[in-house]
């Protein structure tokens, strides 16, 4: 067996709360942010990207948080390159442990040119800011922003720079997704070769996926030398997104024969954050997805099962347990106990307090007296759902009763909690689920226009819940919502009124006096 501890090691540096909550829509509030950011930390991720402190007044607070109570992760905060951003990156990241900036600059001509800098200009910015962040901090990173269409003389000239002003990481960002594995690991080997200084610092990777490689090149990097993948739980981020941890964390441990390399990441953990992460943004993980997908472990081929039913390796090159999958799927019911509840989500990878599991107790027996049987996805779509109305929300569904018919429009009561006080109407609309929404806008009136609606069942029969998700944008701003019912009209109001809340949030966030939208940076690095 091989001895994985004489292994190069490889840093994983997680940028969900970063990279990942820059996709439209994907704002997550400040609980949500510390609560991902302790599961990265539990998990073994080396640093944790937090967010970009300059941003806002809330991201600055999220990611001071973040770095007084990080464990053992390095806590990282985004800054452009300029003195501004980085004394207030490094406000926010001080308190850490082990605290690290990460400046950046986009060093490509067309970045040049957007920033009005020549050649000898940029490279003076550079030295100047690096030098100023090493001053603060002694474990700083820098990254010249689409790095992959930056001319190799000048990318090398700018490495040069960073590494003589301070710089202890150098990430090499594949910024919009263009290059193909062969280059992304001629690009690493090229600057280990000519840049000197290059074998007393650890070079990163960060790759989009815009063209579906970025995997692909985060491992081929790897393999020329790069010693640090930037990546994001379930690949969230901007277009297409970006190098999904999960992936390049399996891929090292399953063909750890041709890619032998460590990480001290425990995979178990990885489903919990990966459901956690998908709830908060409102993104769903599509059910082909590497690795965490609903379908990564299903079998419906008569072929296939009968393999598996003889030796599971027949068609599986991991074990479901890997990564903090069940392996069976035992059905609760209304005569199920609290601890016979709390083992059961211990097993989906679920760790809940004695107050969580009140709460959530309560909503599976009452999920438990509308179905028969409840399955495992049905306790993981409990657990995810987002339609429970908070203290603090602005709107709350009270009551709801559709009226459908086979002729004519369709008609729904609904009483809403508007900032606690209570307010009745009736709409009709073209479905159960148009008129729903019609009264919510009613009796709340608003420009956010639906983008999104979609529906699936959590489990199979006419008893099975819904999930539904919504996505709604006004002015710039979008906002997700999810929620799952046995209800399907249910879920769909609970989960609009969800996003409606979130819009709210934001609106209020992006109020005067807070820079948010004037001063969000998207595709960093």
């Amino acid at each position: 067996m091989t001895d994985k501890s004489t292994q190069p090691r490889v840093l994983i540096f997680d940028t969900t709360l970063r990279d990942g909550e820059q996709s439209p829509g994907a704002t997550m509030t400040h609980n949500e942010k510390l609560e991902i950011a302790h599961l990265l930390d539990d998990m073994g991720v080396d640093i944790i990207e937090a967010g970009f402190p300059i941003a806002s007044e809330g991201d600055f607070a999220a990611v001071s948080a973040i770095a007084k109570q990080s464990n053992t992760a390095t806590i990282c905060g985004l800054a452009r390159a300029n003195f501004k951003d980085i004394d207030r990156c490094w406000e926010a990241v001080k308190h850490a442990k082990s605290p690290r900036i990460h400046t950046f600059i986009g060093t490509s001509p067309l970045h040049r040119a957007m920033h009005d800098l020549t050649m000898d200009q940029m490279a003076e910015r550079i030295h100047e800011t690096v030098t100023h962040a090493r001053n603060l901090c002694d474990n700083v990173q820098w990254s010249p922003m689409d790095a992959t269409r930056t001319e190799h003389d000048y990318l090398c000239r700018v490495v040069e720079i960073a590494i003589l002003a301070g710089a202890t990481t150098l990430n090499i960002p594949d910024t919009v997704g263009y290059i193909a594995p062969r280059e992304s690991s001629s690009l690493i080997r090229m600057l280990l070769e000519r840049v000197p200084g290059a074998d007393n610092i650890i070079f990163a990777t960060h790759c989009h996926n815009d063209l579906g490689m970025a995997t692909a090149n985060a491992l081929a990097a790897v393999e020329a030398g790069a010693r640090q993948i930037e990546c994001t739980i379930n690949g969230l981020g901007e277009r297409a997104g970006n190098t999904a941890l999960e992936e390049v964390v399996m891929a090292m441990k399953v063909r750890n024969d041709i890619l032998p390399y460590r990480t001290r990441i425990d995979t178990t953990k990885i489903m919990n954050i990966s459901r956690k992460v998908a709830t908060v943004s409102g993104f769903a993980v599509q059910f082909n997805k590497a690795i965490v997908g609903k379908n990564a472990f299903a079998h419906e081929s008569g072929i296939h099962q009968d393999g598996m039913l003889k030796n599971a390796e027949t068609f599986e090159i991991m074990r479901p347990t890997d990564i903090g999958l069940a392996e069976t799927s035992l059905v609760m019911g209304k005569h199920s106990g609290r601890a016979a509840l709390r083992a059961k989500l211990r097993d989906l990878g679920f760790e809940l307090a004695d107050n969580q599991l009140a709460d959530v107790f309560v909503r599976f027996k009452a999920l438990a007296d509308r179905k028969k049987e409840v399955y495992d996805d049905d306790l993981i779509a409990l657990m995810q759902d987002h339609g429970t109305s908070e203290a603090h929300d602005t709107l709350q569904i009270k009551r709801l009763r559709v009226v459908c018919g086979t002729d004519g429009p369709q008609e729904a009561e609904l009483t809403l909690t508007i900032e606690g006080v209570d307010h009745s109407i009736d709409a009709t609309g073209d479905g159960p689920v148009d008129a729903a929404f019609n009264a919510v806008k009613m009796l709340y009136p608003h420009g956010a226009r639906l983008q999104l609606y979609q529906v699936h069942a959590v489990t199979e029969g006419t008893d099975a819940q819904a999930t539904v998700s919504v996505r709604v944008e006004e002015d710039g701003r979008i906002a997700t919502g999810q929620s799952a019912d046995t209800d399907t009209v249910v879920a769909s109001v609970k989960a609009y009124i969800n996003a409606l809340n979130r819009l709210i949030q934001r609106r209020k966030s992006s109020a005067p006096g807070d820079d948010t939208k004037s001063i969000h940076y998207k595709d960093q690095s």
